[in-house]
Protein backbone atom coordinates (compact mmCIF):
# COMPACT_ATOMS: atom_id res chain seq x y z
CA UNK A 1 0.00 0.00 0.00
CA UNK A 2 2.40 2.83 -0.95
CA UNK A 3 3.90 5.63 -3.34
CA UNK A 4 4.35 9.55 -3.97
CA UNK A 5 3.65 8.83 -7.19
CA UNK A 6 6.95 7.62 -6.35
CA UNK A 7 5.48 5.90 -3.40
CA UNK A 8 2.65 8.17 -2.33
CA UNK A 9 -0.07 5.69 -3.03
CA UNK A 10 1.73 2.98 -1.07
CA UNK A 11 1.95 5.00 2.10
CA UNK A 12 -1.57 6.32 1.93
CA UNK A 13 -2.83 2.75 1.71
CA UNK A 14 -1.40 2.05 5.11
CA UNK A 15 -4.04 4.13 6.90
CA UNK A 16 -5.09 2.27 10.01
CA UNK A 17 -8.53 3.79 10.53
CA UNK A 18 -10.81 1.44 8.62
CA UNK A 19 -14.52 1.73 8.01
CA UNK A 20 -16.87 -0.91 9.34
CA UNK A 21 -16.96 -3.84 6.89
CA UNK A 22 -19.81 -4.17 4.43
CA UNK A 23 -20.13 -7.77 3.29
CA UNK A 24 -22.62 -9.06 0.77
CA UNK A 25 -23.26 -12.28 -1.14
CA UNK A 26 -21.85 -14.38 1.68
CA UNK A 27 -21.91 -18.06 0.70
CA UNK A 28 -21.85 -20.82 3.30
CA UNK A 29 -21.63 -24.57 3.12
CA UNK A 30 -22.17 -26.85 6.14
CA UNK A 31 -21.91 -23.78 8.37
CA UNK A 32 -18.57 -22.60 6.96
CA UNK A 33 -18.13 -19.33 5.10
CA UNK A 34 -16.76 -20.19 1.64
CA UNK A 35 -16.54 -16.71 0.12
CA UNK A 36 -17.63 -13.13 0.68
CA UNK A 37 -17.90 -9.95 -1.35
CA UNK A 38 -16.32 -6.84 0.21
CA UNK A 39 -16.98 -3.33 -0.99
CA UNK A 40 -15.51 -1.15 1.77
CA UNK A 41 -12.20 -0.95 3.63
CA UNK A 42 -11.78 -3.79 6.12
CA UNK A 43 -9.61 -6.69 7.28
CA UNK A 44 -10.55 -10.14 8.53
CA UNK A 45 -10.03 -13.87 8.20
CA UNK A 46 -11.78 -16.48 6.08
CA UNK A 47 -11.15 -20.20 6.55
CA UNK A 48 -7.67 -19.64 7.96
CA UNK A 49 -6.51 -16.90 5.57
CA UNK A 50 -6.20 -13.23 6.40
CA UNK A 51 -7.65 -10.70 3.96
CA UNK A 52 -7.41 -6.94 3.64
CA UNK A 53 -9.02 -4.32 1.44
CA UNK A 54 -8.22 -0.60 1.69
CA UNK A 55 -9.57 2.24 -0.45
CA UNK A 56 -8.56 5.87 -0.13
CA UNK A 57 -12.10 7.07 -0.84
CA UNK A 58 -13.78 3.94 0.55
CA UNK A 59 -15.53 3.51 -2.80
CA UNK A 60 -14.90 2.29 -6.32
CA UNK A 61 -13.60 -1.23 -5.69
CA UNK A 62 -15.02 -4.68 -4.97
CA UNK A 63 -13.14 -7.74 -3.74
CA UNK A 64 -14.52 -11.27 -3.73
CA UNK A 65 -12.71 -13.38 -1.13
CA UNK A 66 -12.49 -17.16 -1.09
CA UNK A 67 -10.29 -19.63 0.75
CA UNK A 68 -6.78 -18.45 -0.13
CA UNK A 69 -8.05 -16.54 -3.15
CA UNK A 70 -9.54 -13.24 -4.21
CA UNK A 71 -10.68 -11.30 -7.23
CA UNK A 72 -10.48 -7.51 -7.20
CA UNK A 73 -11.82 -4.89 -9.58
CA UNK A 74 -11.26 -1.18 -9.12
CA UNK A 75 -12.00 2.14 -10.79
CA UNK A 76 -10.38 5.55 -10.71
CA UNK A 77 -12.97 6.68 -8.15
CA UNK A 78 -11.18 4.61 -5.50
CA UNK A 79 -8.06 6.80 -6.05
CA UNK A 80 -5.78 4.30 -4.28
CA UNK A 81 -6.83 0.72 -3.55
CA UNK A 82 -4.92 -2.21 -2.05
CA UNK A 83 -6.43 -5.65 -1.57
CA UNK A 84 -5.27 -9.20 -1.08
CA UNK A 85 -5.18 -12.36 0.99
CA UNK A 86 -2.41 -13.92 3.05
CA UNK A 87 -1.42 -14.36 6.66
CA UNK A 88 -1.43 -12.58 10.00
CA UNK A 89 1.27 -12.61 11.13
CA UNK A 90 3.59 -12.98 8.17
CA UNK A 91 6.83 -14.96 8.15
CA UNK A 92 9.75 -16.00 5.95
CA UNK A 93 7.51 -18.43 4.08
CA UNK A 94 7.47 -19.81 0.55
CA UNK A 95 4.41 -18.46 -1.26
CA UNK A 96 2.97 -20.09 -4.36
CA UNK A 97 0.47 -18.08 -6.36
CA UNK A 98 -1.36 -18.09 -9.66
CA UNK A 99 -4.00 -16.08 -11.48
CA UNK A 100 -4.23 -12.98 -13.64
CA UNK A 101 -3.46 -9.30 -13.24
CA UNK A 102 -4.89 -6.66 -15.56
CA UNK A 103 -3.53 -3.18 -14.89
CA UNK A 104 -2.89 -1.09 -18.01
CA UNK A 105 -2.36 1.97 -15.80
CA UNK A 106 -0.67 2.45 -12.44
CA UNK A 107 -0.97 -0.87 -10.61
CA UNK A 108 1.18 -3.45 -8.83
CA UNK A 109 1.09 -7.12 -7.92
CA UNK A 110 3.33 -7.95 -4.98
CA UNK A 111 3.95 -9.72 -1.72
CA UNK A 112 3.20 -6.90 0.70
CA UNK A 113 3.72 -6.72 4.44
CA UNK A 114 4.61 -4.84 7.59
CA UNK A 115 6.88 -5.49 10.55
CA UNK A 116 7.14 -3.71 13.90
CA UNK A 117 10.18 -2.95 16.08
CA UNK A 118 11.39 -1.64 13.70
CA UNK A 119 8.38 -0.45 11.74
CA UNK A 120 8.93 -1.46 8.10
CA UNK A 121 6.65 -1.62 5.07
CA UNK A 122 7.88 -4.03 2.40
CA UNK A 123 7.14 -5.07 -1.17
CA UNK A 124 8.28 -7.96 -3.35
CA UNK A 125 6.91 -6.70 -6.67
CA UNK A 126 6.10 -9.39 -9.21
CA UNK A 127 4.38 -7.29 -11.87
CA UNK A 128 3.19 -3.75 -12.51
CA UNK A 129 1.39 -1.71 -15.13
CA UNK A 130 2.60 1.52 -16.73
CA UNK A 131 4.44 2.82 -13.66
CA UNK A 132 7.45 1.23 -11.96
CA UNK A 133 7.04 1.62 -8.17
CA UNK A 134 10.79 2.15 -7.80
CA UNK A 135 10.79 5.27 -10.00
CA UNK A 136 13.04 7.88 -8.42
CA UNK A 137 14.83 5.40 -6.14
CA UNK A 138 18.41 4.13 -6.45
CA UNK A 139 19.01 0.38 -6.65
CA UNK A 140 21.16 -1.00 -3.82
CA UNK A 141 21.86 -4.20 -5.71
CA UNK A 142 20.03 -7.29 -6.91
CA UNK A 143 18.82 -10.63 -5.60
CA UNK A 144 18.24 -13.69 -7.77
CA UNK A 145 15.35 -15.83 -6.60
CA UNK A 146 12.74 -18.18 -8.02
CA UNK A 147 14.00 -17.91 -11.59
CA UNK A 148 14.23 -14.13 -11.73
CA UNK A 149 16.29 -11.09 -10.79
CA UNK A 150 14.97 -8.36 -8.52
CA UNK A 151 16.39 -4.89 -7.91
CA UNK A 152 16.55 -3.87 -4.24
CA UNK A 153 15.47 -0.42 -3.04
CA UNK A 154 15.15 1.47 0.23
CA UNK A 155 12.98 4.49 0.93
CA UNK A 156 12.17 6.49 4.07
CA UNK A 157 8.63 7.75 4.58
CA UNK A 158 8.42 10.81 6.85
CA UNK A 159 5.23 11.62 8.76
CA UNK A 160 3.29 9.12 6.66
CA UNK A 161 0.36 6.84 7.52
CA UNK A 162 1.28 3.39 8.83
CA UNK A 163 -0.13 0.53 10.89
CA UNK A 164 1.06 2.50 13.94
CA UNK A 165 -0.46 5.81 12.87
CA UNK A 166 1.25 8.75 11.19
CA UNK A 167 4.99 8.38 11.72
CA UNK A 168 8.37 7.92 9.99
CA UNK A 169 9.32 4.45 8.80
CA UNK A 170 11.41 2.52 6.27
CA UNK A 171 10.19 0.89 3.07
CA UNK A 172 12.06 -2.05 1.54
CA UNK A 173 11.37 -3.13 -2.04
CA UNK A 174 12.42 -5.92 -4.37
CA UNK A 175 11.19 -5.27 -7.93
CA UNK A 176 11.36 -8.11 -10.44
CA UNK A 177 13.09 -7.10 -13.67
CA UNK A 178 11.02 -9.51 -15.77
CA UNK A 179 7.34 -9.22 -14.88
CA UNK A 180 5.31 -12.34 -14.21
CA UNK A 181 1.95 -13.38 -12.80
CA UNK A 182 2.22 -16.76 -11.14
CA UNK A 183 5.00 -18.76 -9.55
CA UNK A 184 6.85 -19.13 -6.28
CA UNK A 185 8.13 -16.35 -4.03
CA UNK A 186 10.74 -17.46 -1.49
CA UNK A 187 10.43 -14.51 0.85
CA UNK A 188 13.48 -15.51 2.93
CA UNK A 189 15.73 -14.86 -0.08
CA UNK A 190 14.54 -11.26 -0.18
CA UNK A 191 14.64 -10.77 3.57
CA UNK A 192 18.23 -12.07 3.66
CA UNK A 193 19.27 -9.93 0.68
CA UNK A 194 17.78 -6.84 2.33
CA UNK A 195 19.63 -7.65 5.56
CA UNK A 196 22.91 -7.89 3.64
CA UNK A 197 22.39 -4.21 2.76
CA UNK A 198 21.61 -3.30 6.35
CA UNK A 199 17.84 -3.37 5.80
CA UNK A 200 16.51 -5.37 8.73
CA UNK A 201 12.92 -6.36 9.38
CA UNK A 202 11.28 -6.55 12.79
CA UNK A 203 8.43 -8.66 14.14
CA UNK A 204 6.07 -9.65 11.36
CA UNK A 205 2.59 -8.17 11.14
CA UNK A 206 0.37 -8.68 8.07
CA UNK A 207 1.62 -10.35 4.88
CA UNK A 208 -0.57 -10.57 1.76
CA UNK A 209 -0.30 -11.25 -1.97
CA UNK A 210 -1.62 -7.81 -2.87
CA UNK A 211 -2.99 -5.98 -5.84
CA UNK A 212 -2.66 -2.20 -5.74
CA UNK A 213 -4.09 0.41 -8.08
CA UNK A 214 -3.47 4.14 -8.02
CA UNK A 215 -5.59 6.62 -10.01
CA UNK A 216 -6.35 3.82 -12.45
CA UNK A 217 -8.76 1.02 -13.20
CA UNK A 218 -8.12 -2.70 -13.51
CA UNK A 219 -8.75 -6.16 -12.16
CA UNK A 220 -6.98 -9.21 -10.76
CA UNK A 221 -7.81 -12.73 -9.70
CA UNK A 222 -5.24 -14.44 -7.48
CA UNK A 223 -4.94 -17.72 -5.56
CA UNK A 224 -2.21 -18.46 -3.00
CA UNK A 225 -0.88 -21.40 -1.04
Amino acid sequence: MVHLISLLAICSAAVTTLAMPRLSNITTEHGLVRRATISTSTTGTLNGYYYSLWMQTNAGATMNVGTGSYSLSWATSSVNVVGGVGWMPGSARVINYSGNFNSPGNGYLSVYGWTTNPLVEYYIVESYGSYNPATGLTSLGTVTSDGGTYNIYHNVRTNAPSIEGTTTFNQFLSVRTSKRVGGTVTTANHFNAWASHGLRLGTHNEQILATEGYESSGSSSISIS
